[in-house]
C-alpha cells in the first residue's frame, strides 16, 4: 500500500513537473509572438535582413572551410605541407601515425566522421616516417599521437588512448569529448565528463584541463610493436 502511494506521489511531481515546463515555453512562444506583433514593418524588415544576412555569411564560411580542405579526413604527403595546411587553417588535428600500428586504423576510423561533422576543424593525418623534423621538434615518442593546432601554434596533444577511456573500443563521442576540452572543435556538449553512451565499462579517463599546453614532452614508449 505505501509502495502505491509513493508512485502515485512521485508521478503527481513528474506531472507538475512537465506542466509547469509547458507553461514557461508557452509564456516564451507567447513574447515573442507579441514581440512580432508589435514590430513596424520597418522593423521586421531589418530583422529579416539581419537574419538573411547571417545565413549569407554562414554559407561562405562553410565554402571557405571546404576550399581549404575542411570536411574530409585526408593524408598529406610531407612535413612541409603541414605547416601550409597549419597556417590557412584557424583549427586543425593532425594524426601523426604509422602503417605498422593498428591503433592508427582505429584513430582513423573516428576521425573520418568527426571531420564530416565539425567543418570548423581541419582534420588530417601525416606518417611519421615522412616527418622525422617534425616529430622531434612536437616531442611525439607515442604512436598514434593527435597533434591539436590552434592559430599556427600546437597547443595540446592526445597521446595513444590515455584521454579516452584506456581501451581500443572508445567511441567517435568520447574522442569529440577529448578534443572539445581542447577547444580544438566547437563541443556542445558537457566538457566536465566523458559521455558514458556505448563506452565499455570499466574504462578509465585520464583528468583533462582546459588549459594551454605547449612543447610537452613524453616519456612513454611507442606501441608501434602492438
Amino acid at each position: 500500500m505505501a509502495g502505491s502511494q509513493s508512485v502515485d506521489i512521485i508521478t503527481k511531481v513528474l506531472e507538475n513537473q512537465m506542466i509547469q515546463t509547458a507553461k514557461a515555453l508557452e509564456e516564451q512562444l507567447d513574447a515573442e509572438m507579441t514581440k512580432l506583433d508589435t514590430m513596424d514593418e520597418d522593423e521586421l524588415d531589418r530583422l529579416k535582413e539581419r537574419r538573411l544576412e547571417a545565413l549569407k555569411k554562414a554559407q561562405q564560411q562553410k565554402q571557405d572551410w571546404l576550399s581549404k580542405g575542411h570536411g574530409e579526413y585526408r593524408e598529406i604527403p610531407s612535413e612541409r605541407d603541414f605547416f601550409q595546411e597549419a597556417k590557412e587553417s584557424k583549427n586543425v588535428v593532425c594524426h601523426f601515425y604509422k602503417d605498422s600500428t593498428f591503433r592508427c586504423k582505429i584513430l582513423d576510423k573516428h576521425l573520418a566522421i568527426l571531420a564530416k561533422k565539425h567543418l570548423e576543424t581541419k582534420f588530417i593525418k601525416l606518417n611519421v616516417e615522412k616527418a622525422p623534423f617534425l616529430t622531434e621538434r612536437l616531442h611525439i615518442k607515442v604512436i598514434p599521437t593527435l597533434a591539436l593546432v590552434k592559430d599556427g601554434k600546437t597547443k595540446d596533444y592526445v597521446v595513444g588512448f590515455n584521454d579516452l577511456g584506456n581501451t581500443d573500443e572508445f567511441t567517435t563521442e568520447v574522442l569529440e569529448w577529448r578534443l572539445g576540452c581542447s577547444e580544438i572543435i566547437n563541443y556542445s556538449g558537457n566538457l566536465m565528463e566523458p559521455p558514458t553512451a556505448g563506452q565499455k565499462q570499466g574504462s578509465k579517463f585520464t583528468k583533462v584541463e582546459k588549459k594551454t599546453i605547449r612543447g610537452r614532452g613524453y616519456d612513454s614508449d611507442s606501441d608501434d610493436d602492438d
